[in-house]
């Protein structure tokens, strides 16, 4: 099936602004032929071609999320947990709450979190699950990867999930005992062997990601775990150096820094990328550099929680892979990726600007506008995130690559004006119409409407089992 998206006002491309990789192009056409981008041109339409008319838009390529908790899709603005720093919103709201999902409050949860992500213009979901305990009487794994399917998105797996747990996690329920390193392991072979595609364009992947590397599971497991993944072809992924918290337990158990430590026990290489990294020194920037580890920024959640800004100027100079993640909605009340490479754009000029002194006390500029451009944060939240993810020829808008695209209507007033219509969905923020979106050429979003979804219908079994769970809680 042949489509044309024809005559935009703007096309992003992916490419991280540099001249080797520009970051726009002129089109104002693209034609999908299939599942790929076949040319992007001035194009006369072909016979019984389909075509989206795309005047007074802006396309760019689809987002590709690095970083998810979709469970947590049920768990936004929770009071207890609004105003915590991380550990102790850990134990008020993700630990409190999740003995009482069961499969049909983690299906409603997780379908309400692809879907926000869809009206955002993201195709490509890597969603780190760690709900998981021994005797667990639903396979959370197999609810995300239905559920992707159905909406037609390309789903990544980082199977979570940990052997032994810090002291908030030692007063919950028998059902949410952690798992032995046996049957961790065990499920790891089974979900590569059932659902895994190690092909470049893969639409199901699966990733070894045990929750915290630091905290869930010993130092011989982290060898042993990395023996694993690399055996059976799987990516790694883990959190790591959110906080300070991070540091000081690194220093006082191992007497070294997080990245230090992830290095020797295997943790660290081209197929590795560690969410958050907001508190980092010189070396373990250097580090990561010299092994390919990437990053998966996640700039809300890190605000909201207060843990900082992450230097993702300082990664990307030093060659750090870097990609966007949007985190948990129960730390980040609005998970879409809109939201999340508007925050990333400001918030990395915001970090540069804060380090500006006076010209007496030895300041030699003011602020930090220069920091990050438009271009490059598109090309953290597409490409980038493609390249930790090890997907080739996604994430990027250029002939041969695969058709996952996203084109916005700039039609609400808060992008009246724009001198420069490109840059309307990250500067502005807000949140565009989605007048298309293509996942592997396959329209999945038109004119906002997610096909066969209600979403009044979708809202009002949210309201229900939000009341049902803080009942349960009480």
């Amino acid at each position: 099936m042949s489509i044309l998206i024809r005559n935009a006002a703007a096309i992003m491309t992916g490419g991280n602004g540099s001249a080797n990789e520009p970051g726009r192009i002129e089109g104002p056409d693209i034609r999908i032929e299939g599942e790929t981008i076949e040319a992007v041109g001035k194009l006369a339409p072909r016979e019984g071609e389909t075509i989206v008319d795309a005047t007074d838009c802006v396309v760019y390529p689809a987002w590709v999320n690095t970083h998810h908790h979709l469970f947590q899709s049920l768990l936004k603005g929770d009071p207890a947990g609004l105003n915590a720093s991380l550990t102790p919103w850990l134990a008020a709201t993700p630990y409190r709450f999740r003995a009482l999902f069961d499969e049909k409050r983690f299906r409603l949860a997780a379908r309400i979190g692809l879907i926000e992500l869809m009206r955002s213009g993201c195709t490509t979901v890597a969603d780190h699950n760690y709900l998981y305990y021994p005797g667990m009487p639903f396979d959370s794994s197999a609810i995300l990867f239905d559920e992707a399917e159905k909406l037609g998105l390309r789903f990544v797996l980082l199977r979570g999930g940990a052997t032994r747990t810090r002291q908030l996690e030692a007063e919950l329920p028998s059902a949410l005992r952690p798992e032995s390193l046996d049957a961790y392991v065990a499920d790891i072979e089974r979900l590569a062997s059932k659902y895994h595609d190690a092909s470049p364009r893969a639409t199901r992947r699966v990733v070894m990601a045990p929750t915290t590397v630091l905290y869930s599971i010993s130092p011989q497991e982290m060898r042993e775990t990395a023996r694993v993944a690399r055996r059976l072809g799987l990516r790694m992924h883990s959190h790591l150096s959110e906080t300070v918290g991070y540091q000081d337990s690194a220093k006082s158990m191992h007497g070294t820094t997080p990245v230090e430590f992830c290095g020797e026990y295997d943790w660290l290489g081209d197929d590795v990328w560690y969410a958050h990294l907001v508190k980092l020194d010189a070396r373990e920037i250097a580090m990561l550099a010299e092994t390919g580890t990437g990053v998966a920024h996640c700039p809300q959640s890190n605000g909201r929680l207060g843990s900082g800004i992450a230097p993702v100027r300082e990664m990307a100079d030093a060659g750090v892979p870097v990609s966007i993640g949007v985190d948990g909605a129960a730390s980040n009340e609005a998970a879409d990726m809109i939201s999340e490479v508007h925050m990333a754009w400001l918030a990395q000029r915001a970090r540069r600007g804060m380090a500006a002194q006076p010209v007496y006390r030895g300041g030699t500029f003011e602020g930090g506008a220069d920091v990050a451009s438009v271009e490059e944060v598109v090309h953290w939240g597409t490409a980038g995130g493609a390249r930790v993810l090890g997907l080739e020829g996604v994430g990027r808008i250029a002939p041969g690559c695969s058709a996952d695209i996203a084109v916005y209507r700039l039609d609400d007033p808060r992008y009246f004006g724009l001198h420069d219509p490109a840059i309307g969905p990250v500067a502005s923020g807000g949140r565009p119409t989605v007048a298309a979106l293509f996942s592997a050429g396959r329209c999945v979003v038109q004119d906002d409407a997610v096909a066969n979804v209600d979403l009044g219908d979708l809202r009002r079994q949210a309201l229900a089992e939000v009341r049902g769970m803080l009942a349960e809680v009480a």
